[in-house]
C-alpha cells in the first residue's frame, strides 16, 4: 500500500490532464456538420461517378414518369377495348339468338307451308274423294318424335262427310298408346284426368279442324302402334278411328 502511494504522488507519478467541460449537446452541435458534409460528399461522388458513366438523373427520372404516363394511358386503352370486346361479345349473342329466332320460324313456316299445300291437295281432290266419305274420316294422320326425350306430335285434318257437311261436329279426340315398358304390355290414353287436357282434346267444327295435339310417354316406352279415336258428344263408341303402327 505505501508503495502505491509513493508511485501515485511522486515524480514518476502519472500526469495529469485538465480539460474544460463541453456540454453534449456543445458537441453534437460541432459534430453533426461534418457528418453532413461528409455524407454530401459521399453523395456527390457517386452522382459524378454516375454521370461520368453515363447515367443522368435527371433524364432517368424523366423516362420513368413518362413510363409511367404511357402505361396509365395502356391501362386506360386496355380497358376500352375490354368493354367494345364485351359489348361486341353481347351483340354477337342477340344477333345468334335473333338467327335462330329466324331459323324457328322459317322452320315452323315452312312446315306450315306443307301443311297447307297438303291440305290444297286434299280439297282439291275433295269431289273425288266425296262419294266414298262417311260422316267423318280422319286424313293426312302423321306421328312425328318432338324435340323432348319421350315426346311426339300427332297431326291430322277431320273432315264431315257429304252427308253431314254444314251440321257443327261436336265430340272429344282420344289418343290410345300401345306399347311395351321393362317387358310388360302398357296401354297409355290420351287426354288423361285432368281439365286441361280434357278440354285440350275437344273438338268443335262445321267442315273441317286440323288437330295438332303433342302428348308425353315414358323415354324407356317402346310404341307398337297409335290409335286415333274420334268420338261425338253424348257417344260411348268412337265415330271414326284409325291406328298408326310403328314397330
Amino acid at each position: 500500500m505505501i508503495r502505491n502511494l509513493k508511485r501515485r504522488f511522486s515524480i514518476s507519478a502519472p500526469r495529469l490532464s485538465v480539460r474544460p467541460h463541453v456540454p453534449w449537446y456543445v458537441r453534437w452541435a460541432i459534430t453533426l456538420p461534418f457528418f453532413f458534409l461528409a455524407g454530401f460528399l459521399i453523395w456527390w461522388s457517386y452522382d459524378a461517378g454516375m454521370e461520368l458513366a453515363g447515367f443522368h438523373r435527371g433524364k432517368a427520372e424523366q423516362e420513368i414518369a413518362a413510363l409511367r404516363d404511357r402505361v396509365a394511358t395502356l391501362e386506360a386503352e386496355n380497358a376500352n377495348q375490354a368493354s367494345l370486346l364485351a359489348v361486341g361479345e353481347r351483340q354477337t349473342q342477340m344477333q345468334q339468338a335473333s338467327a335462330d329466332e329466324v331459323q324457328e320460324q322459317f322452320k315452323a313456316l315452312n312446315e306450315e307451308n306443307l301443311r297447307l299445300k297438303e291440305d290444297l291437295t286434299f280439297f282439291q281432290n275433295l269431289p273425288l274423294t266425296s262419294g266414298r266419305d262417311a260422316d267423318l274420316s280422319i286424313h293426312s294422320l302423321k306421328l312425328e318424335a318432338g324435340s323432348l326425350p319421350g315426346e311426339y306430335h300427332c297431326r291430322m285434318l277431320l273432315v264431315q262427310g257429304v252427308q253431314r257437311r254444314g251440321g257443327v261436329f261436336d265430340g272429344d279426340l282420344q289418343i290410345v298408346v300401345n306399347g311395351e315398358q321393362d317387358g310388360q304390355k302398357v296401354v297409355l290414353q290420351f287426354p288423361q284426368k285432368t281439365a286441361t287436357e280434357v278440354a285440350a282434346h275437344h273438338l268443335n267444327f262445321k267442315y273441317y279442324q286440323r288437330v295438332d295435339r303433342v302428348f308425353k310417354l315414358p323415354a324407356e316406352l317402346h310404341i307398337d302402334s297409335v290409335e286415333i279415336r274420334v268420338f261425338e258428344k253424348g257417344m260411348q263408341e268412337p265415330k271414326v278411328k284409325q291406328t298408326v303402327l310403328l314397330s
